[in-house]
């Protein structure tokens, strides 16, 4: 079995919703064991099982809201906590990757997604992007193309700011199911295979 764990905050419900689609993708993986790790708590604080299923995982995926161009303070501060992680390099050469969420269409959601993959980077885990070419840019293709906002680092969903997460494009949802089932994927694929022990 691979273990596939996705971290993230939400704020109004919408990134939730996302994470919500991307444990499905991975659920979808054969072998592949998924779970929701939630960090928005008012203090931001993750208990002793969740951190267990961080350090057992074979890939964590990442989500936030993206904020005044980043991720959220509460993401952060997750992040901050896992310093512990970082100077022991705990979670070396799992897999990751990430998704975010904004009102605007851009709504500066790369940066956000730098900002995970560089957290991932800093953890030594091996980033998996989302793989698929950008849909909706062309005079043929349509809103619902998968990848619509043609980003390539990570899964991006767009929420209207008057709308709940009811309301969440299908064609986000999809892309994020999308992600986590080629995470899951390379998950499984690596599983199967024994990885030499680091150091």
């Amino acid at each position: 079995m691979a273990s596939v764990v996705i971290a993230y905050f939400s704020g109004f419900g919408h990134t939730a919703r996302f994470a919500a689609a991307v444990r499905d993708g991975a659920a979808s993986v054969a072998d592949t064991e998924v779970h929701l790790v939630a960090v928005d708590t008012v203090t931001v604080t993750v208990t002793e099982e969740q951190w267990l299923l961080l350090d057992s995982a074979d890939a964590v995926i990442f989500g936030s809201p993206t904020y005044l161009g980043d991720v959220a303070a509460k993401f952060k501060g997750f992040m901050e906590q896992s310093s512990r992680r970082w100077k022991s390099q705990t979670w070396a050469d799992k897999l990751a990757a990430g998704f975010v969420n904004s009102g605007a269409k851009s709504g500066d959601k790369l940066h956000a997604l730098q900002t995970l993959s560089l957290f991932a980077a800093q953890h030594s885990m091996l980033w998996v992007s989302l793989g698929l070419l950008p849909g909706w840019n062309a005079s043929t293709a349509s809103e619902f193309d998968l990848n619509r906002l043609g980003v390539w680092l990570g899964a991006a969903a767009q929420s209207n700011s008057d709308e709940g997460p009811e309301a969440a494009h299908p064609a986000d949802l999809a892309t994020c199911e999308h992600l986590g089932r080629r995470v899951a994927q390379q998950a499984t694929r690596r599983a199967a295979v024994p990885v030499p022990v680091r150091g």
